[in-house]
């Protein structure tokens, strides 16, 4: 069965096509991931499926058994309910299957024999209907799904009239999410949630049944959720098996061919002109005519369909001090305490991300920083020789009158139209779009020409707020590559997973009860705080899934939590599986690979070592290595605790 079919699909906004015979079809349980960077027409592909928009040309057919259901961005939802009961109206189907049900039972009651037997096969699936859908628990089903989304229970009776923008497009997502419809179209589904609640989402959208288009720039979502990839571009859509990192991997392949082939027909080409402008008048000038004949009827191959990232990159940064930024016991409150003891340190060429979940004061932090902002206590100092710079997530700095070319020039700083046109190139705004007003330009636009300010400032500290909210994937990656090879120092906040695990060496996490600094990547940071979790009840493979070899832990308090394990241990006699070593010894093995591990970790963490691919993945290899042996090493040490009596 088809779900949804497209069928040449066209619209037209202005002389040139946004959508150009799109075509492709959705079967039952599919995720798949609608991809293409900003401005393609992915948004207005999906408002004509959902029959928002007339396409002029094309067809986009559902199936009638379908149930449809869509999250659009900038919608508002109508006042007089709670959070509660506007989560709850999205389950109006199952209430009026219910009152059927009474219904039905009441009928029965006083029905003829064969009026009663139709009610009773009625009444048998109306039952069966209702338990597949998990009618029984619908309280508990609300709560779940809004607890995941990210809102506490005491804003549950709060009126929707009271959120704000972005609390509204995650309620409309419950809502979409409690329909359970066979179709769904998610327009930015993680826009507005923190990282542990895209988390819960990528997990719900895993183990749902229904098929979904979705389009999104979050890379890590795109990899865990979907099944199947559609490439828009250029107003045509091209299929690609998995998820997105595996499009990626077949997108490189496909142009390869794809190259080859336009290449060498522009070369059979350019040899048939020669041949025929040498020999037009020749004695060969039969064979002339013929292959120009052949030449007009030949089908032109199209160039590669490839997408370009904006070049983006930032100037050389100058030396400052090896301390760049102390903060003491920063603390700030606003209705109840916000930031509370928040000490770090950063040191010259480190690159910090800030976590924590929306309203834990990141972007407050920043700004008490950098001076935005005055802490209620506690200070932050930056070090000898640290110019800063920072990107603002609003986009405040840049007024909507003025024109991009003027908009990038910072305060107390000269620069000719020369200068202002190369950095706006130097991220991708060339052209006309470099005169436009400011107001007028895309989101992704306005966001490259604040980079592009930013890089003008000249800066060796960059401070980030969100710097990726507006970019597509491809604009994320090239920001990425230029932080990689800028030579300064960066802290930045970001709910993008795969954005943080590739740019920062350093995580301060704000989390509910504390602030935990870790070196490393995000995923460095989740195994953390895994391995620092109370002990649960568990498998004992379970158990050792869960307790991974983690850098800068030393090795004796991993030991002692396994050691905990043991005593609870069977007293039936166990059979050595390793050869007898000392305790002692074992403990001394894992200490000195625990320390490698942290030496590879801060070669990874080198800029020098991101710029030479070999070296980065040689290390990567060892990493893992490393923990495989450290493994292996903790199962032989348990052995030793236990046997070597």
């Amino acid at each position: 069965m088809i779900v949804l079919d497209v069928q040449s699909v066209r619209k037209h906004f202005g002389p040139e096509p946004v959508l150009d015979g799109a075509t492709f079809q959705v079967y039952p349980g599919e995720r798949i991931a609608l991809v293409g960077p900003n401005g393609c027409g992915k948004s207005t592909l999906l408002a004509i499926i959902a029959g928002r928009v007339e396409a002029d040309a094309g067809s986009c057919t559902r199936h009638p058994s379908i149930h449809f259901g869509e999250l659009r961005q900038q919608v508002r939802l109508a006042s007089g309910h709670t959070v509660y009961q506007a989560a709850e109206r999205a389950l109006a189907g199952l209430k009026e299957l219910q009152q059927e049900m009474i219904d039905v039972a009441e009928a029965m009651a006083t029905a003829e024999h064969d009026e009663q037997q139709r009610l009773a096969a009625r009444y048998d699936h109306l039952q069966h209907e209702l338990e597949r859908l998990d009618a029984y628990n619908v309280d508990h089903k609300i709560r779940r799904v809004l607890a995941g989304l990210g809102f506490a229970e005491a804003v549950y009776e709060q009126s929707v009239e009271s959120l704000s923008g972005g609390e509204q497009n995650r309620l409309m997502l419950a809502r979409l999410l409690l329909a359970e419809p066979n179709l769904m179209l998610l327009d930015e589904p993680s826009n507005h949630l923190d990282i542990a609640a895209t988390e819960w989402l990528e997990g719900w959208l895993v183990e749902s049944s229904a098929a979904m288009l979705i389009v999104s720039h979050d890379r890590q979502l795109l990899d865990r959720a979907a099944t199947r990839t559609l490439e828009l571009v250029q107003g045509t859509v091209d299929s690609y098996s998995g998820n997105f990192s595996a499009y990626q991997r077949q997108k490189e392949e496909r142009i390869l061919v794809e190259r080859r082939t336009y290449e060498k027909q522009r070369e059979e080409i350019a040899k048939t002109e020669d041949f025929i402008r040498r020999n037009s008048y020749g004695q060969k000038h039969a064979q002339a005519e013929d292959r120009r004949k052949k030449l007009e009827r030949i089908e032109l191959v199209d160039p590669p369909r490839e997408i370009q990232s904006p070049p983006m990159g930032f100037p050389p940064a100058a030396r400052a001090g090896d301390i760049v930024l102390r903060a003491e016991g920063i603390r700030k409150r606003f209705e109840k305490p916000l930031l509370s003891g928040v000490t770090f340190q950063i040191e010259r060429g480190e690159r910090w991300a800030v976590i924590g979940p929306n309203g834990s004061g990141k972007t407050t932090l920043l700004k008490c920083l950098v001076g935005l902002e005055q802490p209620d206590g506690g200070i932050s100092r930056l070090g000898t020789g640290v110019r800063l710079g920072y990107f603002d997530q609003h986009l405040d700095e840049l007024h909507d009158e003025a024109p991009a070319y003027e908009a990038i020039r910072p305060p107390r700083k000269e620069l000719d139209d020369g200068q202002r046109r190369d950095l706006l190139a130097r991220f991708g705004v060339t052209g006309d779009t470099a005169l436009q007003p400011v107001g007028s330009l895309s989101g992704g636009e306005r966001c490259r020409v604040a980079l592009a300010r930013l890089a003008a400032a000249d800066a060796n500290f960059l401070v980030l707020d969100e710097p990726t909210n507006h970019l597509d994937i491809w604009a994320r990656e090239a920001l990425q590559q230029a932080l990689l090879n800028f030579g300064g120092t960066v802290l930045l906040v970001s709910h993008d997973r795969y954005f943080i695990n590739h740019v920062a060496d350093h995580i301060l996490g704000l989390e509910a009860d504390r602030v935990r600094a870790v070196a490393g990547n995000y995923d460095t940071y989740r195994q953390t705080l895994q391995q620092s979790a109370p002990p649960k009840p568990a498998s004992p493979s379970s158990a050792k899934q869960h307790d991974k070899a983690e850098p800068g832990r030393p090795g004796k308090q991993r030991l002692s939590r396994r050691s905990n394990r043991n005593e609870s241990a069977s007293d039936a006699p166990r059979r050595r599986r390793f050869p007898f070593r000392k305790v002692s010894d074992l403990e001394a093995d894992i200490a000195s690979r625990e320390e490698t591990i942290r030496r590879l970790h801060s070669e990874l963490a080198d800029g020098a070592t991101h710029r030479d691919g070999e070296r980065a993945r040689a290390i990567k290899q060892q990493l893992e290595e490393e923990h495989a042996a450290i493994e292996t090493l903790v199962e032989h040490w348990e052995e030793a605790m236990e046997l070597n009596w």
